[in-house]
């Protein structure tokens, strides 16, 4: 069993530094789509801020219950996926019942925020450096507001960086 659970963990590994590496040297995809307009700065920074805080909340109960056995690390990965994923999920049926003439727009930013590796490795950051409830949820903020300031640099640099000046 110990096998098996260390191939998993390999493996989830494996996609989350595959993932890491396609989004940081293939163009920062939803950083770059992001920057375009203003408006959608704002949304793709709420969606992940939003991901990442209530991921890392949930992360923290988990971490705390379960941190203490010795094959928690080993289903850790795992875990996070998991509860990023029904967050995904329960985000988008709450919007879906209780906003659902803006289910459509705000549907796209649910989706892009998601699957974002800086929400992954927001929890795994928290996880490693983190002790209490509050250094969890400042891990989830400040990804969000990382991603803010990223985004926004990029969107007042697009001009200059789409310049035919710019070889």
């Amino acid at each position: 069993m110990e096998i098996f659970l260390n191939i998993v963990s390999a493996a989830l590994i494996a996609i989350f530094v595959q993932n890491l590496i396609f989004e940081r040297a293939l163009g920062v995809n939803v950083l770059m789509y992001a920057s375009r307009k203003k408006e959608h700065i704002f949304g793709f920074t709420a969606a992940i801020t939003y991901t990442t805080t209530v991921s890392s909340a949930i992360v923290w109960i988990f971490d705390t219950l379960m941190g203490e056995n010795e094959y928690y690390s080993t289903v850790k990965p795992l875990i996070y996926i998991l509860t990023v994923a029904v967050v995904y999920i329960g985000t988008l049926a709450l919007i879906w019942r209780f906003f659902p003439k803006a289910f459509r727009s705000l549907k796209k930013y649910v989706h892009l925020s998601v699957f974002n590796s800086s929400v992954i490795g927001a929890l795994f950051l928290a996880s490693q450096q983190g002790n209490d409830i509050f250094s969890y949820l400042g891990y989830g903020l400040g990804t969000g507001i990382g991603f803010l300031l990223a985004a926004y640099l990029l969107y007042t640099a697009a001009g200059r960086l789409n310049s035919p000046l710019v070889a």
